[in-house]
């Protein structure tokens, strides 16, 4: 699979949902899971709004020695201002550098020299700020988090060092990358005139036309307390951290104007087209196939996410076997599922095997697509591809990071932080019919674009 893919930049990590190889289950639990559903304890959130419209929502877990700290705004990708993609992930950035009270990379300081981490991502739907340090430090990251919150210092020099940094990542992610610039092009043919149509990396040219008022607008705009959601799991003492929050968090003044309504995600149906795509270091030939899919919290989610695993993910998904071990047409080729809060994207890829006819690839491709909505599907494949996800969830809540990112995905793309409970009871509900059914719903039969990709041709 193309690097872009098996390993995505943290701005599109949650992007491609059913690429990643999957975890192995100990015999004795997959065979379990296999026959029965596996029931946990509900998570023990606390939440609550603090007065300037902060949201709060905390997990106390005293069984580790560690806590970690996150910050979700409401702001991705999608809200960037027309004529200026990329400013959400250039906020990832930017939220790093100096305040009225801290230094520039003071958060590296307070994190990493405890023995701790920092880290963010830039999502379609959100910006993300993830710290993780031992739970005596606490206090001064709440405050930290407060600060930048309240007094981020936005001049030009770290405007002009920041946007470098930005462009910079496009050219390594892609237009060095031999697929980056198939994969970069997706977004806008899926959602031509959506909100969703602009890559979450950005635009060098776009990038270079931005001021540095149109910096602070955006900032003004987005980060602020009632676009803010506070993500606490680890070792603290509840009391003591409903006094910090309010103390450090809840004094940040709320703006007076209201939050903006965001951009419609709403774009024009796709119409069934074919689009040829050049690039100057293209190895082989390769085709996509796209689909426009159902939001996040759509009923069909969980099934093709459980879809996705069964025809992209690992040696034994069944485009692997079929295009890549089999026929041999194809040296890789997955499937994704990219569902984001208001509308979805879903893409079967394939890149050609050396010597093979990459004209090929698309009816394959749809071949095997059709074949798993179609034919009866093996129960033990379907347990085995519902056992890697749901261990992939558990896996992540083994930490408080994880815990924190399982209820920030929650709250952004369903509404409710709650529903980190039910991704697990949803995950192993799913049945064949509702896999065939989904595909039936959002794939067979509708228009989708064909994309092939290949090397420039010679002037």
């Amino acid at each position: 699979m193309p690097p872009s893919l098996l390993n995505p930049p943290a701005w599109q990590r949650r992007a491609f949902i059913g690429l990643g190889a999957g975890l192995a289950l100990p015999g004795a639990w997959a065979a379990s899971l296999a026959n029965r559903p596996l029931h946990l304890p509900r998570l023990p959130l606390v939440q609550r709004r603090l007065a300037n419209g902060l949201r709060l929502v905390a997990m106390r877990d005293p069984a580790t020695p560690t806590v970690a700290v996150q910050m979700w705004f409401g702001v991705g990708g999608r809200d960037d201002p027309p004529g200026r993609s990329g400013f959400a992930h250039l906020f990832e950035h930017l939220m790093f550098k100096g305040t009225r009270h801290m230094p520039s990379e003071m958060f590296d300081r307070l994190t990493e020299d405890v023995g701790g981490y920092n880290n963010a991502f830039t999502a379609e739907d959100v910006t993300a700020y993830q710290s993780l340090v031992p739970a005596n430090h606490l206090e001064r990251l709440l405050w930290a988090e407060g600060e930048r919150l309240a007094s981020l210092k936005l001049d030009q020099a770290t405007f002009d060092s920041e946007r470098a940094v930005v462009q910079e990542e496009y050219r390594e992610r892609v237009l060095a990358a031999p697929y980056g610039r198939l994969f970069n092009a997706l977004p806008g043919l899926a959602f031509e005139h959506g909100a969703y149509r602009r890559p979450v990396i950005g635009n060098i040219d776009e990038l270079n036309a931005a001021t540095l008022d149109d910096v602070k607008r955006f900032h003004a705009t987005w980060y602020r307390s009632d676009n803010a959601t506070l993500i606490v799991a680890g070792d603290f003492d509840p009391v003591q951290l409903q006094v910090w929050a309010e103390r450090y968090l809840g004094a940040v003044p709320r703006p007076a104007q209201p939050l903006p309504a965001r951009a419609a995600a709403a774009a024009p149906a796709l119409k069934e087209r074919r689009v040829a795509m050049h690039g100057p270091q293209v190895p082989l030939p390769a085709v996509a196939l796209l689909w426009r899919g159902p939001p996040a919290r759509s009923a069909d989610a969980p099934a093709l996410s459980v879809a996705a695993s069964l025809l992209g993910e690992g040696d034994s998904a069944r485009l692997n076997e079929a295009l890549v071990v089999g026929r041999r047409s194809a040296q890789s080729a997955g499937f994704s599922s990219a569902l984001h809060a208001q509308a979805g994207m879903l893409v079967a890829f394939a890149i050609a095997a050396g010597g093979q006819d990459a004209a090929q690839l698309g009816p394959q491709l749809l071949g095997e697509i059709d074949r798993l909505a179609r034919a009866p599907i093996d129960p033990a494949e379907l347990a085995k591809v519902r056992n890697q996800l749901v261990t992939q969830v558990l896996s992540a809540r083994q930490r408080p990071d994880g815990k924190c990112e399982s209820l920030g995905w929650a709250l952004a793309l369903h509404g409710q932080a709650s529903h980190a409970d039910r991704e697990l009871d949803l995950l192993q509900a799913v049945s064949a019919s509702d896999v065939q059914r989904a595909l039936a719903r959002h794939v067979l039969g509708r228009a989708h674009l064909s994309v092939h990709y290949s090397q420039e041709p010679k002037s």
